[in-house]
């Protein structure tokens, strides 16, 4: 008697209709966790009202931000004796709307924080992909770059860049960027490291995939995670990076309307009774970050894979 051969029937290849129950899991999980987080809610509720001023600012602003009223200089907000409904929030040390002005200075916050934070992602990924790919001497001088920008307090190089370089709100996204490139490459590279010997990469080595083609196509999807988390975790830091640097007079020139400079300008009358020159752009300041904060606790939680083993 013929012994008989079982034929084995070849495995399927994995397609993206077989990746999709995964992916619907994964969101389903995370609309799960952020409908029972009131703290998220709340904070990406906060978030879409100062994003949306941002955008629209030209039609809700009340007044030009440029605008001087010097009959108007340091006047009360309205609720407040010699208070103008035409002022809700007051008016500055030389007349301008104050409510203009914040709004106008979510705008810059806002776009200072997302364009920097884009330009360190892109300089993170760009140094550490290759780092913890290859390794060797490449790895070792990235790394003890990154080290070296470690050990430099943040504030202090970008004091140094924008006293070499100059002032404007390009430089000053650009000096923001640059000082922030090393926690995203070390990131990148821990990360590529425990991906890069994998089966699915050793796969895509013997089918004769390119270096960049496996770092780029295959590795890099799968290590987005720890970089978005960490983008959220940073993004209030780089606000309040460019509100310190715009308060000491070395961010976007004085004539913007920046939160930082309007709290530096209203910081001397701040003990004279004009309390509401710092108070109120202070207090959009503080709100932006918490927002955020709230938004970026309950997503570091929710993607963490720790959590949910």
């Amino acid at each position: 008697m013929k012994a008989q051969t079982v034929k084995e029937k070849p495995a399927e290849p994995v397609t993206q209709e077989a990746l999709a129950p995964a992916k619907q899991k994964t969101g389903s999980r995370l609309w799960s966790s952020y409908r029972r987080n009131g703290f998220a809610i709340a904070g990406s509720i906060l978030l879409c009202l100062f994003v949306l001023s941002a955008l629209l600012a030209p039609f809700i602003a009340p007044h030009d931000p440029y605008e001087q009223e010097l009959r108007a200089r340091r006047l009360p907000p309205f609720w407040m004796e010699r208070g103008n409904s035409k002022y809700l929030l007051g008016a500055d040390v030389f007349g301008r709307d104050i409510l203009s002005g914040i709004i106008y200075g979510i705008r810059i916050s806002l776009l200072v924080g997302v364009v920097s934070i884009a330009v360190s992602v892109f300089l993170g990924i760009l140094l550490g992909l290759p780092s913890g790919y290859y390794g060797g001497r490449l790895d070792a001088v990235i790394m003890r770059a990154a080290d070296l920008q470690f050990s430099l307090p943040t504030i202090l190089m970008a004091l140094a860049m924008i006293a070499i370089f100059g002032r404007g709100l390009f430089k000053l996204i650009l000096v923001i960027g640059f000082v922030g490139w090393a926690e995203y490459a070390r990131t990148m590279r821990g990360s590529v490291i425990a991906e890069r010997e994998k089966e699915y990469i050793e796969a895509a080595r013997a089918l004769g995939g390119s270096d960049l083609l496996i770092m780029v196509k295959h590795i890099l999807p799968n290590v987005l995670t720890p970089i978005i988390i960490l983008i959220i975790v940073q993004m209030p830091r780089v606000i309040v990076l460019e509100a310190t640097l715009s308060f000491l007079g070395l961010g976007v020139p004085i004539t913007t309307p920046s939160l930082g400079i309007m709290i530096a300008m209203g910081y001397n009358y701040l003990f004279s009774g004009y309390w509401w020159l710092t108070i109120f752009p202070g207090l959009a300041l503080m709100l932006i970050v918490l927002s955020i904060n709230l938004l970026g606790d309950w997503l570091r939680d929710a993607l963490d894979p720790h959590l949910h083993r």
